[in-house]
């Protein structure tokens, strides 16, 4: 089997809690960047779901970050957010046409994520799948799907990305629905539900389990005791494993994503 990475990291480097609780005190901020992607393998980046970046942007991460990172990056909300999905083209377009690429082989997964009230129709969502590029100036690209409505909950939208090649997101939340069909030839997984009273935000138990869950979609698997849309088991083979710690306890993130990289090594 081929070997596949697992990589762990948070939502975004800039977060003035984090001054003093994850960065030393004194650190300047152009150089958190720099700490934060020595600290994790992998940061889901948020500000590209709101702005366009310029091509350099992209390139000055891509430099600062050390060999093996890698960015997932959130795509424009003008993507997503939309009442006909299938009316999307234009904006996708421009929001893999921006200078993503300049990230080289630190781009990591496009998360398109929705609404929490959109719901799920067939048709639309089938439409909108088509639409997600397989490359861009030559460059593969990796998609994932973050839905949040319980309609969703159904095989029909499992095998619809399945046959896409696309990722849908796993998010162990206390706010919206989860869905752990493996459906891509990776897996997008996003812990949500931290505790600010923990220090790490999940207790060591649980930093336990989702560890093993990580080690399990790594080589192929599809873990028990998840919730899925579709009975069907994936293709036994291994896939690369993206797991962030985000939102809930915010403050408790890096420490979160930090005992379970010790965890694996």
């Amino acid at each position: 089997m081929t070997h596949a990475s697992i990589r762990v990291g948070i939502g975004g480097w800039t977060y003035e809690p984090w001054r003093g609780t994850f960065f030393p005190e004194g650190l300047v901020h152009k150089r958190e960047l720099e700490f934060a992607s020595r600290a994790m393998t992998a940061i889901e980046v948020n500000g590209t779901y709101y702005s366009r970046q310029k091509p350099a942007t992209f390139a000055s991460w891509a430099k600062t970050a050390p060999d093996g990172f890698v960015f997932a990056l959130k795509a424009s909300r003008f993507c997503t957010n939309r009442k006909v999905l299938a009316e999307a083209g234009e904006s996708i377009g421009k929001f893999v046409g921006q200078g993503i690429t300049e990230l080289g082989d630190k781009l990591g997964p496009i998360l398109w994520q929705f609404m929490a009230t959109k719901t799920f129709d067939a048709d639309d969502f089938g439409a909108f799948l088509k639409l997600l590029p397989e490359k861009q100036d030559g460059v593969a690209l990796r998609h994932a799907v973050h839905v949040r409505h319980e309609s969703f909950a159904v095989p029909e939208f499992a095998a619809l990305a399945r046959a896409a090649g696309v990722a849908i997101v796993f998010a162990d939340s206390a706010d919206y629905p989860a869905l752990a069909d493996v459906t891509g030839d990776f897996v997008y997984a996003r812990l949500e539900n931290a505790q600010e009273a923990v220090a790490t935000g999940y207790t060591d138990a649980e930093l336990d389990r989702w560890t093993q869950v990580a080690r399990d979609w790594a080589a192929g698997g599809a873990p028990e005791g998840l919730p899925y849309a579709d009975p069907a088991k994936p293709a036994k083979r291994a896939r690369d494993t993206f797991i962030f710690f985000i939102n809930g306890a915010k403050v408790r993130a890096p420490a979160g994503a930090m005992a379970m990289i010790a965890r694996l090594k």
